[in-house]
């Protein structure tokens, strides 16, 4: 495959069954970089409110489970939207629909399985989970339209994938409480901000299709929007910390994100878009670092 794409016919799973392949491809198993980052904001809620060390790691399981099983349905509702818009676009014209590798009928058949799994650990969670779980799938569903009709698509991304703090925080808690706005809003503000750099990577051709992202509104001026995102980001985060009696260490912990936060302002490079992948890669990391400097606080 010629030109930029960040798809991987190769490692793990070159040795499968080419069967397979496509639906390996269509789930993005290959790149689990996206369910990752749908499973974080969840994680900081657990960390913050799981009563007891079981707990929350039987938690963090069945979210790190449900994350890959939906990211891949949700990929799927991605895909199926996009399929004659992805085989325009240099990164996106191998994915399995646009290639022609499987049928849409073929795509609906797979989202229906993964669903139906998605359906099982929701019902391993409590009533409220559950109605957060079942409210989180019109978000999915409307997500590819986003960019279709504003240029924010990048903060409807923000709601979909930040949804996971509040499923977290009422999977481990029971209920809502207060806290869960600031990191809510956290969550959202730091997607805005990794995938604004993700997007810079498609604003070509996304200029040439018409197709509204906010790496094409913020343009040059994305360094300086990814200063009030992930500075907001950091603010919050502290805010929803702080209804927590935690032990310092967790807020001095908590500049390690921070920094990796502001190496990324600092990198930034839109016009590179292999550098700008890398970038948004590492807002695992960031996610990671977080929760880290939660569990400190905790000690």
């Amino acid at each position: 495959m010629s030109g930029f794409t960040d798809i991987r016919h190769s490692g793990w799973v070159a040795r499968l069954p080419s069967r397979y392949l496509p639906y390996i491809l269509l789930a993005r198993l290959d790149r689990p970089i996206g369910a990752w980052l749908l499973f974080l904001p969840g994680f900081w809620a657990i960390c913050l409110t799981a009563h007891g060390f079981w707990a929350g790691l039987w938690l963090s399981l069945l979210f790190a489970l449900g994350a890959v099983v939906m990211r891949g349905a949700g990929c799927v509702v991605n895909d199926l939207w996009d399929r004659k818009m992805d085989a325009q676009v240099e990164r996106t014209r191998g994915r399995p629909l646009a290639a022609g590798m499987v049928s849409p009928f073929q795509a609906l058949l797979f989202l229906a399985a993964l669903c139906a799994a998605g359906l099982v650990i929701l019902l391993l969670l409590n009533n409220t989970a559950r109605w957060l779980g079942v409210a989180s799938l019109g978000l999915v569903a409307l997500y590819p339209l986003a960019k279709r009709v504003t240029w924010w698509p990048q903060a409807f991304l923000g709601l979909t994938f930040g949804w996971g703090a509040l499923l977290g925080y009422a999977a481990a808690r029971g209920h809502l409480t207060w806290p869960v706005v600031p990191l809510y809003l956290a969550a959202i503000l730091w997607i805005i901000g990794y995938d604004t750099i993700y997007a810079h990577q498609d604003r070509a051709d996304d200029a040439l299709l018409g197709v509204k992202s906010t790496a094409r509104l913020f343009g040059r001026r994305t360094r300086e929007a990814l200063c009030i995102c992930y500075g907001l980001c950091f603010l919050l985060l502290l805010v929803a910390m702080s209804a927590f009696s935690l032990h310092r260490w967790g807020y001095w912990m908590m500049l390690l994100p921070a920094g990796l936060m502001v190496w990324q302002i600092i990198r930034l490079d839109i016009d590179n878009p292999a550098r700008c992948l890398a970038l948004f890669k590492l807002n695992r990391e960031v996610g990671l670092a977080v929760a880290l400097a939660i569990l400190v606080g905790w000690v």
